[in-house]
């Protein structure tokens, strides 16, 4: 079984978005946030679950469509992924904060 690692990206991406949604609902917000993290359990079993990111077209690179967000992640080996970012993709995709390398 894979390893999920979140990164700190990935962490601040989810504390903005609960932050932001706080601000209308705080009981929607704790939902959306637990959702988003337990979105990527799956690629315990299926690393490969997610789309290639297409901004980048890389096999490792992959994202996996939750609701209104794009949960970016990088297969590192066989026995790790890491979580990128948490992005909502009604806004610009900034491809700087995703690392090329594998």
């Amino acid at each position: 079984m894979v390893k999920i690692v979140w990164t700190d990206q990935a962490i601040h991406d989810l504390t903005e978005i609960g932050e932001y949604i706080a601000n209308d609902s705080e009981r929607y917000s704790r939902e959306v946030v637990q959702s988003l993290f337990e979105s990527v359990n799956l690629l315990k079993s299926h690393p490969k679950a997610g789309r290639i990111v297409p901004e980048y077209k890389l096999n490792h690179l992959r994202e996996l469509i939750k609701g209104s967000y794009r949960v970016v992640y990088r297969i590192a080996d066989k026995f790790r992924i890491d979580i990128l970012t948490v992005h909502h993709s009604a806004r610009l995709f900034k491809i700087s904060r995703i690392s090329r390398k594998k």
